[in-house]
């Protein structure tokens, strides 16, 4: 694709990157020696009457749940299998009546501010990591976000896109999408650099970016990449630090967008939803002790230099080595040096990507329940804020939930075929005619089962009355029948999914106990159709499942098999479950029919019709291959060779992908050859290194010119 002359001017009149800034990020200890705990300040009257409201909704759901469960087993004396339903009940229900509370608790979330955007402040970056995403998607959403900030503060706002990417044709093609972005961004500065060394990945990217430009910059908007934000969103959340210079993070709320299959409409919905209501009460309880979610978010440079230098852990994965989940324990080390974290969800206009299906959402549980997993080391770290230990303690608890309501269902399959198949060998120590036999109050618990539901959807049905009552929110969702009706269909979807999700965040929560460390995968974020055999493969763990519980329940208790049916349903029937969430096609109906609307699609915001317009000059594909893409553009080729950072090899060291790229670049006859002989980290290699590459462009030169003189 030929580039147009002013985008040929931008690429040459621009460095990839600005001068250095550098700016000290000091590593920070997790041990107790040395370390001076900081001294908050009392939190505010709406944050204390929030968290009193969590602590004792949570506490009274808890103990009425426990109580009844004891008197539903307290027929007769409790045997031992009894005694251990209690307590998976105990910890299942406190965990159910948590999220009820947190959604009760939102009615003190804080209220909005009108901080003035155009207050002087300084320069904010507008910063994108990206690992191997679609460049097309990336740059043209910063494009339309550059070109939404108001007029007057184009240039308060830099973008600085840093990249990780390792597939050759995806950095030129970055490369080549930069020299159109900076055309399209006029006044608005951007830079771009790729690591060559990707260690700790977007943690690690993040830090060298500011420990080697964060002194030019006063704050930094971190994106994902799929991250879309409006400008005035970008200038609230700039005005609203700049207002609060104690202000450390202040995290937006960002809604799903561009949901296309089932499963990501229905995610989409609830979050728009239920997120609303859910949201307030996180603001609403966490106040200044708040956490961050590693986009969307503003945060103040000085602060996270001086306070959110990450270590890595010691020992070897999955517990040890780089922190994963590393924007809960920035957030924690910055409230901890004293910087307020806020959530600001009165600030609108901050959207991120929706997931496509159970595919992409477990492979993305994989690295996420491991990054949680490891905050178990650090909950104890001195001189934490409360609320930064309670974080970590959720983000522990999301995913060893699967495990206890596995175990919660397994224990009352133990109960029914202890009780027809196993003669009980329980006695009770003192002298009885009769052994004592499990036995419960049947009236009771349904009576509990039903209460335990209504605990469980009150967020759902808080949010659907809220969004009966808010005018603009009913309206974007399909009036009120679109609202209830969407609400019912995000529900059933939720149901099916939620005991194949039980079981794939159980089999990886084992692993990682077992030691079994899952690493950090490239996530897929457009999604695309699974074949039914690629399916049934991935979920034939949860088919068996399925299977050999519903046979136990038949044989042993058909009144059980009844009241298992749905989670047995759900799980036997894994692979056209999962087939028809993530369908593109049953998508499309859905959207045809109003289904699980939501108002940013019903009425796409300008900052989404801007991106979808901007794509158009991106281009579609990648190059076919990187190193003949630059042979044939040598304004691409210059431009690339300019932002080429100096290799780091020390004396005597030895790189053996260098080495076998060497070896073909002086056997090779011609660049094509050479093209097809290099593996993807030969090309790479050779691509990072200026003489390497300049060898290689002569092999084109020469052939040039010898077909000129012929």
């Amino acid at each position: 694709m030929a580039l147009p002359m002013d985008t040929l001017g931008s690429m040459q009149q621009l460095t990839a990157t600005p001068a250095p800034a550098p700016l000290a990020m000091p590593e920070q200890s997790f041990q107790t020696r040395g370390f001076r705990a900081h001294s908050f300040g009392r939190p505010s009257p709406r944050t204390i009457a929030a968290r009193a409201t969590l602590v004792l909704v949570t506490l009274s759901l808890t103990i009425f749940g426990i109580s009844e469960m004891y008197a539903v087993a307290k027929v007769g004396s409790i045997a031992a299998l009894e005694w251990v339903l209690l307590a998976a009940f105990s910890v299942a229900f406190g965990w159910i009546a948590f999220s009820a509370a947190n959604a009760l608790a939102g009615i003190f979330a804080p209220r909005g501010k009108n901080e003035d955007i155009y207050a002087p402040g300084g320069l904010t970056a507008i910063v994108m990591p990206i690992y191997n995403e679609d460049p097309r998607e990336v740059f043209s959403a910063l494009a339309a976000m550059v070109n939404d900030l108001p007029e007057r503060l184009r240039t308060s706002f830099e973008v600085f896109i840093i990249s990780d990417t390792t597939s050759p044709e995806v950095w030129i093609a970055e490369e080549r999408a930069l020299a159109i972005l900076r055309a399209k961004c006029g006044p608005t500065r951007v830079w771009y650099r790729r690591r060559r060394d990707n260690a700790h990945r977007k943690a690690g990217n993040v830090a060298d970016f500011v420990r080697r430009w964060g002194g030019r910059y006063e704050h930094m908007i971190m994106l994902d990449a799929d991250s879309l934000m409006t400008g005035d969103c970008m200038a609230r959340l700039r005005a609203a630090m700049i207002a609060d210079p104690k202000a450390g993070i202040i995290q937006s709320n960002p809604q799903l967008i561009g949901g296309q299959t089932p499963f990501a409409r229905a995610q989409q919905f609830a979050n728009t939803v239920t997120g609303k209501v859910v949201g307030g009460g996180i603001a609403a309880w966490q106040g200044e002790d708040g956490n961050y979610w590693g986009h969307n978010a503003i945060i103040r440079m000085s602060a996270f230099a001086g306070a959110a230098g990450l270590p890595s852990l010691a020992g070897r994965p999955p517990f040890g080595g780089s922190i994963l989940s590393h924007d809960f324990v920035e957030a924690a080390l910055i409230r901890r040096a004293g910087w307020t974290v806020t959530m600001r969800p009165d600030i609108t206009g901050s959207y991120e990507g929706a997931p496509t299906d159970l595919f992409g959402v477990i492979k993305r549980d994989r690295r996420w329940a491991q990054g949680n997993l490891q905050h178990a080391r650090l909950v104890g770290a001195p001189g934490l804020a409360f609320c930064s230990r309670l974080h970590f303690t959720i983000g522990i608890l999301a995913y060893v939930m699967s495990p206890v309501w596995l175990f919660l269902l397994l224990t009352g399959v133990a109960l029914s075929v202890q009780a027809t198949l196993i003669r009980p060998e329980y006695f009770p120590s003192s002298f009885a005619l009769f052994p004592t036999w499990p036995a419960f109050d049947s009236a009771r618990m349904v009576t509990l089962f039903i209460i335990s539901l209504v605990v469980l959807l009150l967020p759902k049905i808080m949010a659907m009355v809220n969004a009966l009552f808010d005018r603009e929110l009913r309206r974007g969702c399909g009036g009120p029948l679109g609202v209830v009706g969407s609400t019912f269909l995000e529900l059933v979807i939720t149901t099916l999914i939620a005991p194949i999700m039980m079981i794939a965040q159980t089999g990886i929560v084992m692993s990682i106990l077992l030691g079994r460390a899952v690493g950090w995968l490239p996530q897929a974020r457009s999604g695309s159709s699974v074949s039914w055999l690629a399916a049934t493969q991935f979920h034939m763990v949860h088919m068996a499942c399925g299977l050999v519980l519903g046979i136990i329940a038949l044989i042993h208790s058909p009144t059980l098999a009844a009241w298992m049916s749905p989670t047995l349903f759900a799980l036997i029937l894994a692979v056209p479950i999962s087939k028809g969430c993530g369908s593109f096609w049953l998508g499309r109906k859905l959207r045809r029919n109003h289904a699980l609307m939501t108002p940013q699609e019903a009425a796409p915001p300008e900052v989404l019709r801007m991106a979808r317009r901007e794509a158009h000059a991106f281009p579609a594909s990648l190059p076919r291959d990187a190193l003949i893409t630059l042979a044939e553009d040598q304004t691409l080729c210059d431009a690339h060779l300019g932002a080429l950072e100096p290799e780091q090899r020390g004396r005597g060291s030895f790189d053996t992908t260098r080495a076998l790229a060497a070896a073909k670049l002086g056997e090779a006859q011609s660049i094509e050859e050479l093209a097809s002989w290099l593996a993807p980290a030969e090309r790479l290699t050779l691509l990072s290194d200026t003489g390497l590459l300049a060898n290689a462009l002569e092999l084109a030169k020469r052939r040039a010119m010898g077909a000129k003189a012929a």
